[in-house]
């Protein structure tokens, strides 16, 4: 018997942010074949969103222009890096949002853990430098953010940007997992 078949467009062509969505559904539903599409669609909000609800909206209009862009898909994934300082020039925390639009309507959200940045990345953000140039700057690096990210960068890769969105996307899969019970 052959497994169900489910489409999932990715709201990017980042191999990172492709990668997670696949090893977060095959997680979730390992009894199904995945047809997976990294598609660039615009967010919305700044290339470097600088608050919670800022990076939240990204990342559902992510997955709502995925949809529109290619509407046959069964699910549609919006994912956003983001930061966010509690005061000004305070220090300031990195996160992302991962959203899940599903054919039947349902939505999933659910927000990676967040950590604090150092002062020298914080300054290049408070300038407006988008967090995967600061990274590259400050640590000589070539496009970190399609490889370990600053969270990798930080950990020496204890924890790569893969696995910190892997276990976001499979969080924002609760509501489909569990079709039987009502999330808001």
């Amino acid at each position: 018997m052959a497994m169900p078949s489910q489409t999932v467009v990715v709201s990017s062509q980042n191999p990172v942010k492709t990668a997670a969505a696949m090893e977060g559904f095959t997680r979730m539903f390992p009894n199904t074949s995945l047809n997976l599409h990294g598609l660039s669609v615009p967010s919305g909000v700044p290339d470097q969103p600088f608050t919670d609800e800022e990076t939240l909206r990204g990342a559902s209009n992510r997955a709502r222009n995925a949809r529109t862009a290619q509407p046959d898909a069964d699910y549609w994934v919006g994912i956003e890096g983001g930061v966010d300082a509690a005061a000004v020039g305070g220090p300031i925390e990195s996160f992302a949002w991962i959203v899940v639009v599903g054919k039947d309507g349902r939505v999933g959200k659910a927000r990676t853990a967040a950590y604090y940045l150092p002062e020298e990345t914080a300054k290049l953000l408070r300038e407006g430098m988008e967090l995967g140039h600061a990274d590259d700057l400050i640590h000589g690096r070539t496009n970190s953010k399609q490889h370990s990210g600053s969270v990798g960068i930080l950990t020496d890769d204890a924890v790569d940007r893969t696995g910190y969105y892997t276990q976001a996307v499979i969080l924002a899969l609760i509501p489909f997992k569990n079709p039987n019970l009502s999330f808001s």
